[in-house]
């Protein structure tokens, strides 16, 4: 989505045809392609002659599920299961025109009251384990492990890796900020002046105002980062509202729920993927299951089989850009529990390979960069963050040097799109690189932060870079909190114990 698309993208000159190798599909088992079509189609059948008898009662959105491939799995992230392993043969699947689902008007997510867990493909496999994701003990039902995002785990989680008071104030002015230009149909707009009320005249609004799906998903991820779920915390009116909205707006895409749009393209598809896995996780609600695995379903359609990557439309030749925000709702998918196809990681561990030199320590938005001077620090971070949550060691050659690299250049003063996703590179690696980053960058967005009108809780940074002109102060002010949640939003990665057991709650 070009809202978020980094600054960094505009300088990289785009390559109008791949080379005639890069093309080429590099299988070493090729089944015959009937055999595969026919056994694929077959499944597909069958699964549907399963699950449609079930389908009246849980609502037409499940309709558009054929099921998942066979060879889905939900895995543990462990690059030994396929580095250098044989990927599969891939059938080109034609994905079907995107059409809206007709979904009931969702009131108190009624419409979905009667799914029952054990009735939705792959709900075997939806069980809550010990990982990096979040932190959820005393939110909404708390049956996966305890963590950081509220109570005495984000308390300690903020004194442990550098949080202040000043810094959760900031978080509370910014949500603030975000809830109050919600609109009246639970909505958000990329150009927050839009809708009723005079507080929404703050200037700087984004020019993206088509691509509601998107500013919608942007403006819930602060508020799930905080603790905020459709059932419990301060917003929790708020956050309902927001997913009543994009649970609406599904559209049918292959096998899956697509929320592709005009101007938000993967992009809004992305950041919506990560949203209903986070609220799935964080509530437990069984409701919100064909949403989060539906959205799954569709990015795992829409990978370029050849490349491994994603763009703006499904199959294309993908950026790392727009690849950062698929992996992470993968990455949210997977410690939600629920399933994923193992092919899906191996092509992503190519696409990385290939925009990555030095060992994988520098990442280019479309190739590997081959200078200096085509470094991209923001392409770096998301391929780095990529690189950690798929099972990269923290002595791996190609994180220390690229870690070493953002170290020494620094936080960005415009940049917020670079800086989220540094931020997370630099606190999951910890030690000294992230206390020098963290004091620069807290520090700097406290200052920052609009203290006076009805701007106040809000950022803009007035940089020229494209993601800003977008997606504006809406924007600015989501990556911005998300930033500041950092200390709390997910369990470390490389650490012995969580910190729910240095603080039992």
């Amino acid at each position: 989505m070009s809202t978020v698309d980094n600054a960094n993208a505009t300088q990289e000159q785009e390559y109008e045809q791949e080379s005639s190798g890069s093309k080429r599909m590099l299988f070493n088992v090729v089944p015959s392609w009937v055999v595969s079509f026919v056994g694929h189609m077959l499944l597909i059948v069958v699964l549907a002659l399963m699950v449609l008898p079930r389908k009246k009662e849980i609502s037409t959105a499940l309709e558009a599920y054929a099921g998942p491939s066979e060879n889905v799995e939900s895995i543990d992230l462990d690059m030994a299961d396929f580095e250098d392993s044989e990927i599969e043969e891939l059938t080109e699947s034609v994905i079907d025109e995107v059409v809206p689902v007709e979904v009931e008007t969702v009131t108190d997510f009624e419409p979905l009251a009667a799914l029952d867990p054990a009735e939705f493909v792959g709900a075997e496999e939806m069980v809550f384990e010990e990982s990096a994701f979040g932190s959820f003990s005393d939110v909404a039902g708390g049956g996966n492990e305890t963590g950081s995002r509220t109570g005495a785990g984000k308390a300690s989680a903020l004194a442990k890796y550098g949080g202040t008071k000043a810094s959760e104030e900031a978080v509370g002015l910014g949500l603030q900020w975000i809830v109050k230009h919600q609109l009246p149909d639970g909505s958000w707009n990329f150009d927050h002046q839009k809708g009723p009320g005079g507080f929404r005249d703050s200037p700087d609004p984004g020019e993206l105002s088509e691509a509601r799906l998107g500013a919608t998903a942007l403006a819930l991820l602060p508020l799930l980062g905080n603790g905020q779920t459709h059932k419990v915390g301060k917003y929790k009116d708020s956050v309902r509202a927001g997913l009543d909205f994009l649970m609406k707006n599904a559209k049918r895409g292959g096998n899956g729920l697509s929320y592709h749009e005009q101007g938000g393209s993967m992009y809004s598809h992305g950041l919506c993927g990560i949203v209903f896995c986070e609220s799935f996780a964080l509530s437990e609600d069984s409701k919100l299951a064909p949403f989060a695995q539906g959205t799954i379903w569709f990015i795992e359609e829409a990978q370029d089989t050849s490349g491994g990557g994603w763009r703006y439309s499904p199959r294309q030749r993908g950026d790392t850009s727009a690849v950062g925000w698929q992996v992470m709702a993968l990455k949210s998918a997977k410690l939600s529990g629920l399933s994923i196809n193992k092919r899906t990681w191996q092509l992503v561990d190519k696409y990385l390979k290939n925009v990555s030199n030095t060992n994988g320590s520098f990442y280019g938005y479309l190739d590997a960069p081959d200078s200096q001077s085509r470094k991209s620090p923001a392409c770096t971070s998301i391929g780095l963050l990529c690189r950690m949550y798929m099972g990269w060691d923290k002595d791996t050659p190609g994180l220390i040097e690229g870690v070493s690299y953002l170290g020494d250049k620094g936080p960005s003063p415009s940049n917020m799109y670079y800086n989220y996703y540094a931020t997370q590179v630099m606190k999951q690696y910890g030690g000294k690189e992230w206390d020098k980053w963290n004091v620069k960058m807290r520090d700097y967005l406290v200052k920052e932060q609009s203290k006076s009108g009805n701007s106040a809780g809000s950022w803009h940074f007035g940089g020229k870079n494209h993601s800003t002109k977008r997606g504006g102060r809406l924007y600015e002010t989501a990556m911005a909190v998300m930033t500041l949640e950092v200390y709390y939003r997910f369990l470390p990665l490389y650490s012995d114990k969580s910190i729910s057991d240095d603080f039992e709650l």
